[in-house]
């Protein structure tokens, strides 16, 4: 590396972002997805080829939520891609909700297949006819199935990298249990895995809580689901959901076991998903004008070591030191690479690893060789440090705490700058005008749902309920009921509204809603 024909040192970058995040949020994530290596656009619309930077995030993810569901018992299986149409068509409200979506193969080679058959958007009509084959006593019960696969939805509206697109990435879970209590435990032990995913692993602050009935999952009984808030377009984002199916889809695939008794029972189901939404988020929230900043938890490289050789300066000693540094912090559980191209300019490198989003730089130069140390230059704020060669990898290892920690931290204060409450009607256009995070008391009527998407449609969409928050505001002192009324129209809400606390099946304190505290947000167009 030191010796050789001397080649030529690009110093132009070229690496700039076209566009700014605050003045142009769509064309600016699109490039940050393309310049940073996470995606490549693809020749159908809709599809994109995920790089290895990007699958690298999906990677650290899935092993640690694939180790969680196991510690559950539940058990990894693979189901074919393709669904007959009289299977997919067998529950009307579930296929109703997707059908627009369905992409169907309709040929073999050139000749018309006699019966089409669809490419599955969700699994739920893929596998439960075997869950009926298999489930026949109480014994077979809970039945605990997770498979990791892709599907497809034909998306025909503004495709978005990771966060709508045609075909994507997913795990999918789907149980069955003999009793409702068994179900609802696990509905919100996956939903705290979901939130764990965003905020220990993303660094993205997430409200859990259950969606309205005009909003859950078709088929379903209940849906819960974490939500995500993008400060920069003022849209919430549906992050991950936990469904609640109840006995639905267990009476039309007839579903049935016969309890210790002799009795006949109906199987109790859930399904619950995330999927690659979940790094479009990242790269939405944390993203700024010079590139990604990834989490120091997912980034496949958390330290980016560069060599920094002046004129007449002991190359190969640097570039030794660099390996060195190198082999230190990887033996030490930290993922650290060296970039030792020769005809880029240390300038250069920084730019290109920065739009990439590394957490931590660690820059070796004559003097930092001569004085055994180095300097570290983090992504989230660009702050300097240099760190002594002899207590490296502590102070490494505490820096990438911190970044992960402020990342987050700063995340949820960008968030909850943009929530507001909102009592009357025209409070909430207010807010609604200033793309904030709506927390308002309403009473889950459907048709008062509907009224409020329809007087708020403009050219940013509509304004559309998120969930109703677990986590809620306290009501005045000795206020136990909410009265709100409609009449005039002059607020949004319609009933009494009471809220009782109740303990959650994990020991958490979970509250229990009648109505009170809908998140309502503009329409991201993302179910």
């Amino acid at each position: 590396m030191a010796g050789g024909k001397k080649k030529e040192v690009k110093k132009e970058t070229g690496l700039g972002l076209s566009f700014k995040k605050e003045e142009n949020f769509g064309e600016w994530y699109s490039e940050v997805c393309v310049n940073g290596e996470m995606i490549e656009y693809y020749d159908i619309s809709g599809c994109y080829i995920l790089r290895p930077w990007a699958m690298s995030i999906w990677e650290i993810m899935q092993v640690f939520f694939d180790a969680e569901i196991k510690k559950m018992k539940i058990k990894n299986c693979y189901f074919p891609l393709f669904v007959s149409s009289s299977v997919l068509e067998k529950e009307k409200d579930h296929i109703e909700g997707f059908a627009p979506e369905v992409a169907w193969v309709t040929k073999s080679g050139k000749s018309d297949l006699e019966i089409p058959i669809a490419i599955r958007p969700t699994s739920e009509t893929v596998m439960y006819p075997y869950f009926s084959k298999w489930i026949r006593g109480h014994r077979d019960l809970p039945l605990k199935l997770n498979q990791w696969c892709n599907v497809v939805r034909w998306e025909f509206s503004n495709p978005t990298p990771f966060i709508r697109s045609r075909e994507f990435l997913w795990q999918e879970g789907h149980t069955a249990f003999a009793t409702k209590q068994e179900a609802d435990e696990e509905v919100l032990q996956i939903l705290e895995l979901y939130r764990r995913i965003y905020e220990e692993f993303l660094a993205i602050p997430i409200i859990k809580g259950k969606k309205s009935e005009m909003e859950k999952f078709a088929g379903g009984l209940y849906t819960t689901s974490v939500e995500a808030f993008i400060p920069n377009t003022g849209r919430g984002v549906q992050g991950a959901t936990s469904h609640c199916l109840g006995q639905n889809f267990a009476k039309m695939f007839e579903i049935n076991f016969e309890n210790e008794k002799g009795e006949k029972g109906m199987a109790w189901q859930n399904s619950w998903a995330y999927s690659t939404r979940t790094i479009g988020v990242m790269v939405m929230v944390h993203g700024d004008d010079k590139g990604l900043v990834l989490p120091p938890k997912v980034s496949s490289v958390q330290v980016i070591v560069v060599p920094v050789p002046f004129k007449d300066a002991n190359t190969q000693g640097i570039f030794d030191a660099c390996a060195a540094t190198v082999d230190t912090l990887c033996e030490a559980g930290i993922r650290a690479e060296a970039d030792y191209r020769d005809n880029y300019s240390p300038g250069w490198k920084y730019s290109h690893w920065e739009m990439k989003g590394v957490p931590l730089r660690i820059e070796i130069g004559p003097k930092d060789l001569a004085n055994n140390q180095v300097r570290a230059v983090r992504r989230d704020n660009a702050a300097k440090v240099d760190i002594s060669c002899d207590n490296l990898v502590e102070k490494v290892k505490d820096m990438l705490d911190d970044i992960q920690k402020s990342m987050f931290d700063a995340a949820k204060q960008k968030r909850d700058a943009c929530i507001q409450v909102a009592k009357t009607w025209d409070e909430f256009k207010e807010a609604l005008s200033q793309r904030k995070m709506i927390l308002a008391p309403w009473c889950d009527e459907e048709e008062v749902e509907k009224d409020v998407k329809d007087r708020t449609r403009g050219e940013m969409g509509a304004a559309k309920s998120l969930c109703s928050p677990f986590d809620q505001p306290e009501l005045p002192e000795g206020v136990r009921n909410l009265m709100a009324c409609i009449l005039d129209r002059s607020v949004l809400h319609a009933l009494l509204l009471e809220s009782r606390q109740k303990s959650g099946p994990t020991g958490a304190g979970v509250t229990r809603l009648s109505g009170l505290g809908a998140i309502f947000l503009l329409n991201f167009q993302i179910v």
